[in-house]
């Protein structure tokens, strides 16, 4: 067996019998809130020869979905019960989140209401006469958020949590990166939201009547409550949507991460919708509760198997087998010595190897800065005198041809291969390209990276979108590494809160708040750190570590118009001096810790 060792820590394949030949779903119900509004749910135990359910009590994992429980029959990533785990002694309880599916109410992602929900069916799932009061909270996505949300509510009935690639900062990760609104995912994934939970098959089956009436409400909810109107609040520049604050608070688990205290394994995706948080997961959990960490070379949906997720892959057992591993462990009680797993696994792209640590940031990472120079060159020595610096036309439509489109699908347009999925090399054409000299030895970063870039503008308002790639001098093509994105007047950075590395701001954290915005006065030079999210990728010699500079990511973010409509047609001018010193800070690891 291939196994990766980190110390004493290694994988190892994790199997065991079943428990039980069949499962059964019990009689669908409702669960009674404090307000009396009723979510559904559906319940499926272990059960004998005869489909009868099994004799005794149950740990139980609890998803809470608001993509239609119905729907995870068909489609179990998306909330249905796994017979993997029933079979081997695992009651599971699926619930629509309230608004969603065959639930009552208005649906308010991760709102206050809906996260008081969480106890209150814990409450309920302990209560039943199968369960034996121990409870996982388990789920992908938008189950994932839940999951974990539900773990810092600190019932003390949830032993343990596995969250598959959950969002950390609502705000920052996904929906107004940089100080734009994501405008593919978040309507495609509204929609989505919208498609299948305004349709309770369930319940039109029946009751017909009943069916229909819900339907009727879920759609009006969604048209006049929360999805149509946070998209155009978003858009159109209301403040309480595009700055930070207590709506965006609310909806980023990360500042609920000191609450929760029971053993976390926490999955995500080097291109996953949350590429952002997920190594931060770990970072915050860390010191608190056991806390493991795996990222593969994923997107969103493929972290969830859709198509496949590779696995088993140099050692890595697949995602059911881990779940059942940490559950066995923490819900059952059994010594399988699931705590030795190893601390941190990541999947190292142009590496196209899986690698542990035993922290993240990697324990042997430095901080490294390269300068923008006039040459097109990446260096290790700033300029001394003016060099001659790079235009960029402002546009709001570049980045359609690049690893982002993809990965702001969601990883939909996996499902029809074509190079713009995993290359940066259409979006250079348009860029300001800055590249290392031809590597003579392999380089290997690992973690956030900063990129801080001056500039001028001739219009009223800038952006810049930053990518990182590893670029083949041979053939012209970039192989997609990272990306970061910033508005010009959001360039405001709060250095308490940002991420410092031997000395180096590797991580700026901008506070995208109303009194925050900075003024963009054409022609005024301007310092923009633009944070690119955290990774882990080998540049193998003989080729070169590309950033390519220019002013948008349409597929990550869009200005909201009053910003976009004061940037148009300008020109961005990046800067390169003595006195205007460009440059990127890579998070640098050395080439001896790749162990495969």
């Amino acid at each position: 067996m291939n196994v990766i060792q980190q110390n004493d820590n290694v994988w190892k394949s994790y199997e065991r019998a079943e428990d039980f030949p069949s499962t059964v779903v019990l009689p669908k119900g409702f669960i009674r809130m404090r307000d009396g509004v009723e979510l559904a749910y559906t319940v499926t135990l272990p059960a004998d020869t005869t489909g009868q359910p099994a004799a005794g009590k149950f740990p139980t994992i609890l998803i809470q979905t608001s993509y239609n429980k119905a729907v995870g029959t068909f489609v179990p990533e998306l909330g249905g019960a796994n017979p993997f785990m029933v079979k081997r002694g695992y009651a599971t309880v699926v619930v629509d989140v309230r608004g969603t599916g065959h639930s009552q109410g208005v649906w308010d992602a991760f709102g206050e209401k809906e996260q008081a929900d969480y106890s209150e069916v814990v409450d309920w799932v302990i209560s039943q006469s199968w369960s034996n009061q121990s409870v996982g909270v388990y789920g992908v996505s938008y189950l994932g958020i839940t999951a974990i949300l539900t773990a810092a509510q600190n019932h003390p009935a949830v032993k343990a949590a596995f969250p598959i690639v959950p969002i950390g900062d609502g705000y920052r990760d996904i929906v107004f990166t940089g100080g734009q609104v994501n405008i593919t995912f978040i309507p495609l994934w509204m929609g989505l939201i919208t498609g299948l939970g305004v349709t309770p098959l369930d319940t039109l089956q029946t009751d017909p009547v009943a069916g229909v009436e819900l339907m009727i409400s879920h759609l009006l909810n969604g048209l006049t409550q929360f999805q149509v109107p946070t998209i155009l609040k978003a858009a159109l520049g209301d403040e309480e949507t595009v700055f930070d604050g207590d709506f965006w608070k609310t909806r980023s688990p990360l500042e609920q991460a000191g609450n929760i205290k029971v053993p976390t394994f926490v999955v995500g995706g080097l291109r996953d919708l949350f590429q952002r948080s997920e190594p931060m997961w770990f970072e915050q959990l860390k010191d608190q509760t056991t806390t493991k960490l795996l990222i593969g070379p994923w997107t969103h949906i493929e972290t969830a198997g859709i198509p496949t997720d590779g696995l088993p892959k140099d050692g890595v057992p697949p995602l059911e087998q881990i779940q059942l591993m940490w559950f066995d462990q923490y819900l059952k009680g059994m010594d399988v010595q699931a705590e030795k797993l190893p601390n941190v696994t990541q999947y190292v792209l142009g590496h196209d190897k899986y690698e542990t640590s035993s922290d993240w940031p990697h324990p042997q990472v430095k901080a490294v800065e390269y300068f923008l120079r006039g040459d097109k060159f990446l260096k290790e020595a700033p300029a001394e005198s003016t060099e001659p610096s790079s235009k960029v036309l402002q546009a709001p439509l570049f980045g359609l041809c690049s690893a982002s489109t993809n990965q702001w699908t969601a990883g939909a347009l996996g499902f029809f291969p074509n190079p713009c999925n995993t290359e940066d090399t259409f979006n250079q054409i348009p860029s300001a390209n800055f590249r290392t000299p031809v590597l003579e030895e392999d380089m290997y970063i690992n973690g956030p990276i900063a990129a801080d870039i001056w500039i001028t503008s001739s219009a009223r308002e800038a952006a810049l979108s930053v990518r990182i790639s590893s670029f083949d001098p041979a053939t012209g093509r970039s192989q997609a590494i990272s990306n970061g994105l910033l508005t010009a007047s959001h360039r405001a950075v709060d250095d308490k809160k940002s991420r410092f590395m031997n000395g180096l701001r590797i991580q700026p954290w901008h506070p995208f708040t109303k009194s925050a915005v900075l003024p963009v006065v054409p022609g005024e030079p301007m310092l923009l750190p633009v944070e690119i999210f955290s990774t882990a990728a080998m540049i193998p010699k003989g080729q070169q570590l590309q950033i390519s500079i220019n002013s948008s990511n349409l597929p990550q973010g869009l200005q909201p118009v009053p910003q976009l409509l004061n940037g148009l047609a300008g020109v961005i001018t990046v800067l390169n001096s003595d006195k205007h010193q460009s440059k990127v800070v890579l998070p640098v690891v050395p080439i001896e810790t790749l162990r495969n």
